[in-house]
Formats: C-alpha cells, sequence, structure tokens
C-alpha cells in the first residue's frame, strides 16, 4: 500500500477542518490573506507542525500560504475528477472556455495568469489571493495538493513550475486548431 504524501495529508487536514465546519480554525487561516505567509500568529496553532522539518524558509511558508487561500476557497478539484492535468493552469483554462460565465473577457482571463506566471516568490501570495479569488468567484476547483507541491518548487531556475502551468493553461486545444490557425 502506498503511503500519502505530507502535501496530501496536510491538504486531507484542511478538508477535515472544513468538513467538521470548524469556523474557527478556518476564520484563523484566512487571515494570513494578504499578509507574508508565516507572518500572522493565529495561524500557527493549524499549520506550525505542518510546516515543521521543511528544508527552506520558502518552503514551510507555502503551507501558511496555501491553508489561507484553502480557507478562502475550500472547493478542492480531485485528481480522480479528470484524466488531465488539474494544476493552477488548468484551473485557469476552465474559465477562460467557459463562455456562459465570461462576463470580464477570456483575454482578461488569459492576462491575469500571464501575469501570475511572471511572479517573484515575494509577491505570489498576493497575486494569489487575486487569482483564488476570481476562481473562487467564477466557483472554479482548485487542486490544492498539487498547488501546495507547485509552489514549493516556485522560482526554481529552469521555471518547470510556470512550464507545466503554461501547457495546462494553452494546451488544452487540439494541436492541429494551432496549425490551421497559423497556415490561415
Amino acid at each position: 500500500m502506498k503511503q500519502k504524501s505530507k502535501t496530501s495529508r496536510f491538504i486531507e487536514y484542511l478538508e477535515i477542518l472544513k468538513g467538521c465546519r470548524d469556523r474557527g480554525a478556518l476564520a484563523a487561516l484566512r487571515r494570513g490573506l494578504g499578509s507574508v505567509p508565516g507572518s500572522t500568529p493565529e495561524m500557527h496553532p493549524y499549520i506550525a507542525r505542518w510546516a515543521h522539518g521543511e528544508p527552506t524558509r520558502w518552503r514551510e511558508d507555502v503551507y501558511y500560504l496555501v491553508a489561507s487561500l484553502f480557507a478562502y476557497h475550500p472547493q478542492s478539484w480531485h485528481r480522480s475528477d479528470e484524466a488531465g492535468p488539474t494544476n493552477l493552469g488548468a484551473s485557469f483554462a476552465c474559465i477562460a472556455k467557459d463562455k456562459d460565465n465570461d462576463s470580464s473577457g477570456s483575454d482578461s482571463v488569459e492576462n491575469r495568469f500571464m501575469i501570475l506566471l511572471t511572479v517573484p516568490r515575494e509577491d505570489l501570495h498576493l497575486h494569489l489571493r487575486h487569482a483564488i479569488s476570481l476562481l473562487k468567484t467564477r466557483e472554479q476547483s482548485v487542486d490544492w495538493t498539487q498547488l501546495l507541491d507547485d509552489l514549493k518548487f516556485w522560482g526554481h531556475e529552469d521555471g518547470w513550475v510556470q512550464r507545466n502551468w503554461a501547457r495546462a493553461f494553452w494546451g488544452w486545444g487540439a494541436p492541429e486548431d494551432s496549425n490551421s490557425d497559423a497556415n490561415a
């Protein structure tokens, strides 16, 4: 039997808080929205034991960041829901494709997404708050486990997280479709 990762167990813990309707815990976690991750004392009782032992300060901070975002929009996109990617790029692709619920235009969604891809670590908490707010407004799920795993490596020198998100966002159309546009 395969053992679950620490990341998966952490997201399950957040899901339990949501399922128990622990309003006090979720409110404490939401207090971290817009703050530098790890700087909101009310979050420590819920997050410190999970962040402990991570090899870098950034990787500790990611637990605080994801917990505050989850508490704000606890709609989870579970891996079993889809066969393709479920990273944040895929979540953004879903709202960009949704013409019925598209009051701000898919170009606006694409522009927001492109900006998100370029954000440095130190500003990521602010931009992710806005990104998750948009997803919440559109009732789009987030794969929180994938997001936590991805953010641990945000700013990696070869940018593989951003490339994976970009593939999930722009790669949803068939390759033939883009070739026919180029040949027109």
